[in-house]
């Protein structure tokens, strides 16, 4: 690894555990609850949903699609620290997107829209998009950096811009001096 660039990696913080097995089960539980209240809903039976505890950095819960498959990811490490305020918000959150993904087609609707909306409401929770909790003692993720030079100076790129110059989707330049960014790994 060249001098000045980070690795991508989680900070060490020794103060918060993740959530164990017990409330993972709980977690899991809460989910079915909310996936089955939405089945007699909308009358119909919605797919497995596989439920991962592999989530890090800032984010309580995502719900992810690829291709075909889905599946619910939750932040342990979040849960942990904020246990009850993420199983009564982020799960009902997470599984509404989930609903309306399975109902109206997420390509159809916005991620926060009405029909999202109104499921919640059907949960009885509380429709904010966000929380703003104290994220001290959480796992953080870190993105890489990568050097670049310009005329007049070196520049530390994020990984999401280096990759993007890798693919030769664009080109970055100074602001400064109008050159363009070249990778000095």
């Amino acid at each position: 690894m060249g001098s000045g660039v980070l690795q991508a990696n989680l900070l060490e913080q020794k103060d918060i555990e993740p959530i164990g097995s017990q409330q993972q089960q709980q977690v899991v539980q809460h989910t079915l609850h909310f996936i089955q209240s939405a089945e007699k809903i909308f009358k119909q039976k919605f797919p497995e949903l596989p439920v991962h505890f592999d989530l890090s950095g800032r984010t309580a819960g995502m719900y992810k699609v690829v291709g075909r498959r889905s599946c619910i990811r939750y932040n342990p490490w979040i849960f942990a620290k904020y246990f009850e305020q993420n199983l009564n918000g982020t799960v009902p959150h997470e599984v509404a997107h989930f609903v309306v993904d399975q109902v109206y087609g997420l390509r159809r609707v916005k991620p926060h829209g009405l029909e999202w909306q109104a499921v919640m409401a059907e949960f009885g929770a509380d429709a904010g998009v966000t929380f703003d909790l104290n994220l001290d003692g959480i796992p953080q993720r870190r993105q890489a950096r990568h050097r670049y030079q310009c005329s007049c100076q070196t520049h530390n790129v994020s990984a999401t811009r280096h990759n993007r110059v890798q693919r030769r989707n664009c080109a970055y330049h100074c602001v400064r001096c109008r050159g363009k960014l070249v990778y000095t790994p």
